[in-house]
């Protein structure tokens, strides 16, 4: 009887701890799914847009920068250590399914986009400037565009694409997504490539600049990183 009752009462202990062991490897199961799902919606979001300053510089003390803006001068303090970038030539062999660009273009009379310069930002300032927007004066015929963001697909025409990189071809079309939407964007063949790289920088009054920001609780900008940027020659100079 003894022995009876005491093969009973293992026998349920071992039951309790099979159950158990089999509630915890539904929970770790649980959790480990939970963690993937989170890391995949994670991996699928895009690196959210950097707060800066885009404009001609006014003066810059190295302490300093005085950006000149539509809406007018705004002040910029810079922290150290400042890092300075500038543009270096490149091409779009660069320029893979998960780059973050700044391509400059013009609108043709069927509506289609051409661009005139791509630009290749580091991971670091990616969100720099994101958008569309149009760059001429108001009333101008030609219609110029500057459009900053993800590459989401990019298209080889005449070529072909390997691993999610862009080889050299007769033409290209990029498609760039930002926030609020994405544009389809043609690159033809001599369409300067520009890499923005960490160089040492001098600026000087009237250089057009964008400067990433941070704004202080007392309203105070600070930067940290500041990019000099180039705009192509206009297809009109010889």
């Amino acid at each position: 009887m003894k022995i009876s009752q005491m093969y009973r009462t293992d026998s349920a202990r071992e039951e309790s701890r099979s159950a158990l062991r089999g509630l915890m490897q539904c929970l770790s199961l649980s959790l480990f799914a939970c963690t993937l799902a989170v890391g995949a919606t994670e991996a699928q979001q895009a690196a959210p847009p950097i707060s800066g300053v885009i404009g001609k510089v006014q003066s810059f003390t190295g302490s300093t920068l005085d950006v000149q803006t539509p809406a007018g001068v705004v002040h910029v303090d810079v922290k150290q250590p400042l890092t300075t970038y500038k543009q270096i030539p490149s091409d779009l062999t660069h320029v893979t399914a998960s780059s973050y660009v700044g391509v400059a273009s013009t609108e043709q009379a069927d509506g289609k986009e051409v661009a005139k310069q791509v630009i290749i930002f580091p991971p670091e300032l990616s969100g720099a400037a994101e958008g569309s927007v149009l760059t001429d004066p108001p009333g101008a015929t030609i219609h110029s565009r500057m459009t900053n963001g993800s590459v989401s697909r990019p298209a080889v025409s005449h070529s072909r694409m390997t691993n999610g990189t862009v080889e050299k071809g007769n033409g290209t079309t990029l498609v760039v997504q930002y926030q609020d939407g994405s544009k389809t964007i043609s690159v033809p063949a001599n369409v300067p490539v520009t890499m923005v790289a960490p160089e040492k920088v001098t600026f000087n009054e009237g250089d057009v600049v964008y400067a990433t920001t941070e704004k202080l609780p007392d309203g105070t900008l600070v930067t940290d990183k500041i990019f000099q940027f180039i705009p192509a020659a206009s297809s009109d100079t010889k």
